[in-house]
């Protein structure tokens, strides 16, 4: 075992907590539904970016690069000034989603480099200009831009071109737990010499007015370059720094005068630090040289092409010459890093993956972060402060008054979406169980704990509306990463895990049932369903049309859900039976469905089109005849995902289970017809559950692999290219709604707009596609290939197209015969300079055509599925000789 696996043991068994400190800060606080106390819900313009400077938060904390305990009680991070901003960076600056012309956007450059899963040791880059950062220009060119314009970003601005620009490499090395060695290494890529101000800043969350912390936490002055931190659960902290800073103290107090024209209630404010760097204004530091915020002020002079260093160690016990250990330890780790991913990527023999793999893995890491949310105190107020307007009390949330959240979660993306998504976070835990399995269930247990999970078995979606829906991929996560640390021990899996979530998953699905099928016909609706503009309208809001909406999509994903549930129930019964019972309950929701999905309600209504071979949503205004919605887009793919292969021997000693197998076999031949390939086993003796089989498959797997339907040079889109020439039209209630082709940024304000699924690649969906043609294809083997592209003339097995798809959706980030990265478009910064080239970027989503990055640009949450993807396409089959005959088939 390498070091770092060592220590992942250690936090396992609770021996020492090597996760205690890590990047919990999030890198946007402000802007927040947590931090919203306005009356009409307007959480952007709440507490904005100017604002943050100078507001102390109630939720959480943020900064760059920033680490925290678990609990964030104490905080660390890094600011810089130019000399030539007006305030100091603390913090990424970015547009809301009222100011950007394609929503929320970040416009910073950094990049997450490395981190091992207990973060003994992480590194990250910051970019930071020379010249004054040009915040307004950044906010007035996207105000003139409109839907069909692209984002005005920092490079655009031309402040890189002449390599006026400092990059600051931020490292952490844990010598201990509690004993931390921070780094930051700054290089002037510039032609001249140049003068930066580093300011490495600690602080304490303000908990001090919540009721929840008795006594005050301290900052003060130990030394020339030492800062004592007291805080009374957690003790004491030493904080060495190299050289002799400044060292300057104030509190994590609000400027009520400055934000909100009052008299401020405490002498030492939060931006005292900004105000004495950038003016020289002493007036709100403490001169008694404490507070419960502080920081080391260097001011540096770096030539040309040169770089200097500042480094400190946080620790509980202060030793002689406390730093002379930095070098060794960073250095260190760094090794055991590098020892821990060696192992992990042994078969990934092309460098350039291996480091797109680390990087995402890296972003994996990285974007952990402490979420606090209390809703009933948030609704209600604190004791003896500021009381919430009346107004919330019945607006959002404000049904989730049983929610609490504290805990350390994965988020989907720290500026652009500081708050988890219950899908995003699903498809999180698959590359995260490679690296640390512990933590990527404790990410799915926690989401179905009674304090998340709404008493009616809803799981809460994110905070901007808990109860919206996200398509329910829970099931199936918590079935992929049983199964993946199941093989990593040896074939012991984790059955407390399995049966823990199983028995919470059913109040989900029966959440459902009772919700999401009102009609009681086994046709879901859903809404929204994270897809945003995929439809002709709002699909959260079908009623404002009088109508209501049957969904192909929505009813394919609780297909897959039932299958999940019925793996899982089949999976706990290698050491309890019982558990057969409760597969024979799942076996029974997936045929029912299935064959509602061919005839809703015996009223010869179907989601499958026989004219067009595909599945469309059916839309319903009463007293008229139901109607397709002819769009072309991944809602008729989603049913390839209701697919299992299910080995003989997982139910041949299950009597109750096998024995209603029979029965529908022998009574309901046409149900039974429609989804399974059981009577015929099939390769390895396995037998087929899905939606799709024979005519219906292939017909849906030609469309999507058609180049000039779905298939891309970069993965699956999300609409059919059709639509390019063919829009999709539907008026309804004199009112023309249309959809098409758009594979860059949405061009629409729908619901949603700053994301676009109206052509663009989303990786999550691809994954699940990739993962539904092996599955095909452990149950055909080498029997059954289709034509690959569609009209080529060639054809091959479904597990090599899934290969081959996802090469696809790698070459995105890989670099192409010239050298240069589809994620990276036509920006010649990022493609040529040594500098940025080598530094990926993992986007919400990609163009339909060319692969370019778009929306959030930190998403590595779903995005680093591509981790997974490296990972898989490098793994051996053990059959080798199947897959050498199948290649390809002409």
């Amino acid at each position: 075992m390498s070091a770092e696996n060592i220590r992942l043991q250690e936090d396992r068994n609770f021996t020492k907590h090597w996760k205690k400190w890590g990047p919990y800060l999030t890198e946007r606080q402000w802007g927040t539904v947590r931090e919203d106390y306005s009356p009409d819900g307007s959480a952007w313009e709440n507490v904005t970016h100017d604002d943050a400077r100078s507001k102390s938060y109630r939720w959480g904390e943020e900064g760059i690069g920033g680490i925290s305990d678990h609990k964030q009680k104490f905080c660390l991070a890094w600011a810089f000034w130019n000399g030539k901003d007006p305030y100091i960076k603390e913090r990424l600056y970015g547009l809301t989603g009222n100011q950007g012309n394609h929503g929320e956007d970040v416009k910073e450059i950094y990049y997450y480099l490395d981190s091992t899963p207990t973060h003994s040791y992480m590194k990250m880059l910051y970019k930071y200009p020379q010249a004054e950062f040009p915040y307004q220009e950044l906010l007035e060119e996207n105000i003139k831009r409109g839907k069909t314009d692209g984002e005005y970003e920092l490079i655009d601005t031309g402040l890189f071109d002449e390599d006026k620009y400092f990059d600051i490499f931020i490292e952490y090395a844990k010598q201990d737990v509690e004993d931390i060695i921070a780094v930051a290494t700054i290089h002037n890529r510039g032609p001249e010499e140049s003068k930066i101000w580093v300011m490495p800043t600690l602080w304490f969350r303000k908990t001090w007015y919540t009721g929840h912390e008795p006594f005050m936490p301290k900052l003060s002055k130990a030394g020339d370059n030492s800062i004592k931190a007291f805080n009374p659960k957690s003790g004491n902290y030493s904080i060495t720094f190299d050289g002799n800073p400044d060292l300057r103290f104030c509190d994590n107090e609000t400027n009520r005068e400055r934000i909100y024209n009052i008299g401020n209630e405490k002498k030492f404010l939060k931006d005292a630090i900004n105000d004495f760097v950038v003016q020289g204004d002493t007036k709100h530091l403490n001169p008694a040289n404490k507070g419960t915020k502080a920081a080391a002020i260097y001011e540096i002079t770096i030539p040309a092409g040169e770089s200097r260093q500042v480094k400190l160690r946080l620790q509980h016990q202060t030793e002689e010459n406390p730093l002379e250990i930095c070098d060794t330890c960073l250095e260190q780790r760094k090794k055991e890093a590098d020892e821990f991913y060696d192992n992990l990527q042994e078969r990934v023999t092309d460098p350039d993956l291996a480091n797109i793999q680390r990087q995402a893995y890296a972003g994996m890491m990285w974007s952990k972060q402490f979420y606090y949310y209390d809703v009933e105190r948030w609704l209600e107020g604190d004791p003896g402060r500021f009381v919430p307007p009346v107004e919330r009390k019945k607006g959002r949330n404000s049904n989730w008054r049983h929610l609490q959240n504290y805990d350390i979660i994965s988020m989907p993306d720290k500026w652009e979406y500081p708050w988890y998504a219950a899908w995003d976070l699903a498809f999180h835990t698959i590359p995260i169980a490679r690296l640390d399995p512990e933590f990527a269930k404790n990410q799915l247990i926690i989401m179905l704990n009674e304090w998340y999970m709404h008493p009616n078995g809803q799981i809460p979606a994110y905070e901007w509306n808990f109860s919206d829906v996200n398509p329910p991929v829970h099931a199936y996560a918590v079935q992929r990463v049983y199964q993946i640390d199941k093989k990593a021990n040896n074939g012991v899996g984790d059955h407390e895990f399995l049966e823990r979530c199983l028995h919470k998953l059913m109040l989900n699905f029966t959440w459902w049932v009772n919700q999401k099928d009102s009609d009681g016909k086994n046709i879901f609706e859903g809404g929204f369903l994270g897809l945003d503009n995929i439809s002709v309208f709002d699909r959260s809001h079908a009623q404002k049309y009088h109508g209501k909406l049957e969904q192909a999509d929505a009813t394919s994903w609780m297909a897959m859900f039932s299958l999940n549930l019925l793996r899982i129930s089949l999976d706990l019964c290698e050491f309890n039976k019982v558990y057969q019972f409760t597969a024979t309950k799942f076996l029974e929701h997936f045929l029912y469905i299935a064959g509602a999905m061919s005839n809703i309600s015996n009223e010869h209504i179907s989601l499958w089109d026989d004219e067009d071979n595909f599945f469309y949503d059916v839309f319903h205004i009463p007293g008229k005849e139901p109607r397709k919605m002819k769009v072309r887009s991944i809602v008729g793919l989603i049913p390839l995902f209701a697919v299992e292969p299910i080995r003989e021997d997982l139910f041949a000693n299950l009597p109750e289970f096998k024995k209603r197998l029979d029965f529908f076999l022998r009574e309901k031949p046409k149900l039974a017809s429609l989804v399974s390939s059981w009577i015929q086993p099939g390769y390895d003796k396995r037998r087929l559950f899905s939606l799709l089989r024979g005519h219906r498959m292939k017909s849906v797997l030609q469309k999507m692999l058609d180049s000039d339907e779905f298939l891309s040079d970069y993965g699956i889109r999300s609409l059919s290219k059709y639509h390019e020439e063919n829009p999709y039209s539907m008026k309804i209630g004199g009112e023309t709604l249309t959809v098409k082709y758009t594979p860059g940024e949405s061009d629409t304000v729908m619901f949603g707009g700053n994301s676009n699924w109206r052509g663009p690649i989303w990786f999550p969906i691809n994954f699940l596609l990739i993962e539904s043609l092996k599955k095909f294809d452990f149950y055909y083997g080498g029997d059954f290939s289709i034509e690959y592209p569609t009209g080529s003339g060639k054809y091959m097995t479904m597990d090599i197209i899934a290969k081959e798809l996802s090469m696809r959706c790698m070459r995105i980030f890989m670099k192409d015969k010239n050298g240069e990265r589809p994620v990276f478009g036509k920006n010649s910064k990022f493609q040529t300079d040594p500098h940025f080239k080598d530094h990926i970027l993992f986007y919400e989503y990609f163009h339909g055509d060319t692969g370019l990055g778009l929306g959030a640009s930190h998403q590595t949450g779903w995005t680093g599925l591509v981790a997974e993807m490296i990972h898989k396409y490098y793994k051996i089959r053990e059959d080798k000789d199947h897959d050498s005959k199948t290649l390809f088939r002409s």
